[in-house]
């Protein structure tokens, strides 16, 4: 393949556009969560019912993905990529546009188009280099990719503060043309077009879903970001009704999970290649169920509070910025053929996991209840994450991989 050269639309992209795509999808899940009780408020509608705007998008992602890939297999990763920004500015505006809930979160599903920022990111670096060092590559993009939301919450709670919750979406509005204008000049085709049908291509599924180490990588990626997103359907409910947070606050400390997540990139980044995946995955689910761990003790012992709560986070940051890297270039390697596909299933099973977590959150967070049935939710997912990357240790070893 050839040499990248920056904004030259005949070679593969620069790691800078990668990480802005990936980093626009990721803004786009939560910039606007401090916002999230004052939206209800504004809207005349429960927490609950708002909520929704975190698990529906995910959902929606969710179902998205199962096509994503595919379709970049068929009809090249730009093509797709170009056309997914064009429908999530029309989406974001419509965000702002809106007059109620409800058509407030048709058109929040509607920016989930958005996901494929996220899965394609992934799908052109597997397109660009193999294995391990696609793992060190992802890394690195992630690391860089999380600083955009990092800043997110804290600029989203500081502009809700100042300005309202529709200037949230204005960014987006404006981020979102920033990076169409990007991809477009910047992004040459990387991926080697097949000539088969959709429908041939989601034939090629089962191929996929028979593998043990597809979903052993799926799962343990799966459960892993699942706490995570369990965190963002219910953190901010716990910021302002349980510790009386101000939006501005929330959102500040948010950042702390994302400068986790940072470091656990550059750890995955700078050994992947020297200590392996599997071992890179495993390491990363053990340190989030620690400091998780950590949290449930001491809530328990009523030492809670928001240092503790959101402190804690870091480890899950760090946690899941050392395994998903990894997990990732581990559902591509599986058919290297099928990177497109791949990541698209395996991103539909990972964030339709996260949508049901986020609104099992928003459930068991209801009127007058702690941080714990949270904190607790949080610790189950993580858990299952070193459940099922011990499978994948184990039956790497049964096959000699």
């Amino acid at each position: 393949m050839q040499d990248a050269r920056f904004l030259d639309r005949s070679t593969p992209p620069k790691i800078v556009t990668l990480i802005l795509i990936a980093g626009l999808s990721a803004l786009t899940m939560n910039i606007f969560l401090p916002s999230l009780p004052g939206m209800a408020t504004y809207f005349g509608v429960s927490y609950g019912v708002m909520q929704q705007s975190v698990a529906l998008y995910l959902a929606l992602s969710a179902a998205l993905q199962i096509v994503i890939g595919p379709i970049s297999d068929r009809y090249g990763r730009r093509k797709v990529l170009l056309w997914s920004l064009v429908l999530f500015l029309l989406a974001t505006l419509g965000t702002l546009l809106a007059t109620s809930a409800t058509v407030f979160l048709v058109f929040r599903m509607a920016q989930a188009v958005i996901a494929a920022g996220m899965v394609l990111s992934r799908a052109v670096v597997r397109d660009m280099v193999a294995d391990a060092q696609a793992a060190s590559m992802i890394g690195y993009v992630t690391m860089g990719m999380s600083l955009v939301p990092m800043i997110g919450p804290v600029i989203g709670g500081v502009l809700d503060d100042l300005y309202g919750w529709q200037a949230n979406f204005a960014l987006l509005l404006v981020l979102g043309a920033v990076v169409l204008a990007l991809t477009w000049a910047d992004l040459g085709e990387t991926a080697e077009l097949r000539n088969v049908s959709l429908a041939e291509q989601v034939r090629t599924y089962p191929a996929l879903l028979a593998s043990r180490r597809f979903w052993g990588y799926t799962l343990a990626a799966g459960f892993a970001s699942g706490c995570f997103f369990a965190y963002l359907g219910g953190a901010p409910y716990v910021g302002d009704k349980v510790f009386g947070l101000s939006s501005t606050h929330v959102g500040a400390l948010f950042a702390l999970t994302a400068i986790g997540y940072a470091l656990g990139n550059f750890l995955a980044g700078r050994y992947s290649v020297r200590m392996g995946m599997n071992r890179m995955i495993l390491i990363g689910c053990v340190v989030t169920s620690l400091g998780l761990s950590l949290l449930a003790l001491l809530t328990l012992a009523g030492l809670s509070g928001p240092t503790t709560f959101f402190g804690l986070t870091v480890f899950m940051g760090l946690g899941n910025g050392i395994c998903l890297p990894n997990a990732n270039a581990g559902i591509l390697s599986v058919r290297p053929e099928l990177a497109g596909t791949a990541s698209g299933l395996g991103g539909a099973i990972l964030i339709g996991g996260g949508a049901a977590l986020a609104a099992l959150a928003g459930v068991l967070l209801g009127p007058g209840s702690s941080e714990m049935p949270l904190v607790l939710l949080m610790l189950a997912s993580s858990a299952a994450s070193v459940v099922a990357i011990l499978f994948v240790i184990r039956r790497a070893r049964q096959i000699g991989a």
